[in-house]
């Protein structure tokens, strides 16, 4: 476990303030908001090969280069648009991750269209409300489970990209899909209140 002053926190924390931050405020909490929804999803995909830290330490400039997230503008996006995001040092400039981005916006928009919100059909995987782990130390976090597997199998049918398994399983983790704070971190029975 992760030790810092008086609290104890998942094993995974570490001492980063922003870190820190994140865990303490945002991890695990569920989110609601298609948009929000969306920036979640691009983080963790944009992450994949990278650090969580170094994506967090992005999250602004990401807002800032993808119009906050706002699923009808990034679907939007012209090649010369995604191109000089390439050219910003800001974000993660691999060219796959930012089309993906905007791939997704699209195909959000679609999904949108026949579910009636993001929220909606996400949450309908885990039947509304959060699943509810025991971990007890950092060899319990699963890299995937059967229903990340299957929301993935599920997006990428649907036009998805940078959705696999793991991805799709650190992003129910973020966005409160399932409960991973460990069970002696002083965020897991708060979190568990949030059904």
């Amino acid at each position: 476990m992760a030790k810092t002053k008086d609290k104890v926190r998942c094993p995974w924390v570490g001492n980063n303030e922003q870190y820190l931050a994140y865990h303490d405020t945002e991890w695990g909490v569920p989110v609601h908001d298609d948009r929000e929804l969306f920036e979640c999803l691009t983080l963790e995909g944009a992450q994949a090969g990278l650090s969580w830290s170094t994506i967090l330490a992005k999250r602004d400039n990401y807002r800032k280069a993808f119009a906050n997230f706002e699923i009808e503008k990034v679907a939007r996006f012209t090649p010369a648009k995604k191109e000089k995001l390439m050219n910003d040092a800001g974000i993660v400039r691999n060219r796959l991750k930012i089309e993906s981005t905007v791939d997704n916006a699209r195909a959000l928009k679609k999904l949108i269209k026949e579910e009636g919100s993001f929220d909606a059909y996400l949450w309908g995987f885990v039947d509304g409300k959060p699943l509810q782990s025991k971990i007890k130390t950092h060899g319990d976090y699963p890299a995937k489970t059967e229903i990340s597997t299957a929301l993935s199998k599920d997006l990428k049918k649907r036009g998805f990209r940078f959705v696999g398994p793991t991805i799709v399983y650190a992003f129910m983790q973020a966005t409160g899909m399932v409960n991973d704070h460990a069970l002696k971190c002083f965020r897991h029975k708060t979190v568990s209140r949030l059904r």
